[in-house]
């Protein structure tokens, strides 16, 4: 009887031993407040990404972003392997994309956040400062090549672009937005980011930079301080044979907000989560908290404004 006790206790003791391992060694699943999350964004929206990200975790110390910038198609890819958990794009999955998620018997949901644009940046040196959309199509179809090709133009000197990379959003939105099936015979450099566009815009005059206005159209911060001072950035029209200066836009958020500014384009989180993880936390904060707030201090529009309440005293009985 005293052997088959002391047996009885070791089955006991073994069973709650490794009850409490298995207990240990899982993964504990994140949550709205905390937790640790991959995410993938375009590096055009950068200083955006940053910006919300660094709002949340100080609200919640917890909680934990680690962020890689990719080119766009690069940053989806990662999303459909399922290597992110969420990623800033400018367009939603395609039908073809949405099924490899179902295959892999995952759950995708998206979420328009805001109003974006596309900057055209120059050097100050370069006094043109406006340019209309069907110039535009002219430059990137390769018909027009040298500045004095403009209307109005006072420069003179072949024409190069300068985008962020290849495969990144600002180079998909042109292609997209112009129905461009190739660049191939364009004048085109890749710089490697939006930061060194701007360099390069700031050393060489015959340059036409495309970038995401995010990285210039938040004062308050010192990058995007630096950055704006030694460019100029054109005003684009959307009519032929403008009547006047105030037909031309530019990618701030009075151009953005009635979508004046023709190269204008959506903001999205898409993110990979079957349960209340970090990743709808974030998705909440945006499209429900005061999310909407920092994206407005970044010069962008939100698309759910947050709601502010105002008491107006009038001195007066009604």
């Amino acid at each position: 009887m005293r052997y088959l006790f002391s047996a009885g206790i070791g089955i006991v003791c073994t069973v709650f031993f490794l009850s409490g391992c298995t207990q240990s060694s899982k993964k504990e699943r994140d949550n709205p407040v905390q937790g640790t999350i991959t995410i993938a964004s375009d590096e055009s929206f950068k200083p955006l990404v940053e910006a919300l990200t660094k709002a949340y975790q100080g609200i919640y110390p917890r909680a934990h972003f680690n962020v890689v910038y990719k080119p766009e198609q690069e940053a989806i890819l990662a999303l459909l392997k399922d290597s992110v958990r969420m990623a800033f794009t400018t367009r939603q999955l395609s039908e073809k994309e949405v099924v490899m998620v179902k295959q892999q018997e995952g759950i995708q949901k998206a979420h328009h956040i805001a109003l974006d644009g596309i900057a055209l940046v120059v050097n100050p040196s370069n006094i043109d400062s406006l340019i209309t959309m069907d110039e535009l199509k002219l430059v990137f179809e390769g018909k027009i090549t040298d500045w004095s090709q403009l209307k109005g133009s006072s420069q003179k000197g072949a024409i190069t672009l300068v985008f962020d990379n290849a495969n990144s959003s600002n180079l998909n939105f042109v292609m997209t937005k112009f129905n461009l099936k190739t660049i191939q015979n364009l004048r085109i450099t890749s710089a490697g980011s939006n930061k060194n566009v701007v360099d390069d815009i700031k050393k060489n005059p015959l340059s036409l930079g495309i970038i995401g206005v995010n990285w210039i159209s938040n004062g308050h911060e010192k990058l995007a301080r630096e950055l704006s001072q030694g460019i100029r950035v054109l005003g684009v029209s959307q009519r032929s044979n403008p009547a006047s200066v105030a037909e031309y836009y530019q990618p701030f958020q009075n151009g953005l907000e009635l979508k004046n500014y023709p190269l204008t384009r959506d903001v999205y989180i898409i993110i990979r989560e079957g349960y209340a993880g970090l990743g709808g936390g974030m998705l909440n904060y945006i499209a429900r908290d005061v999310g909407g707030l920092i994206i407005q201090k970044m010069g962008l529009i939100p698309t759910v404004v947050y709601p502010r309440e105002l008491e107006i005293r009038t001195g007066q009985n009604f």
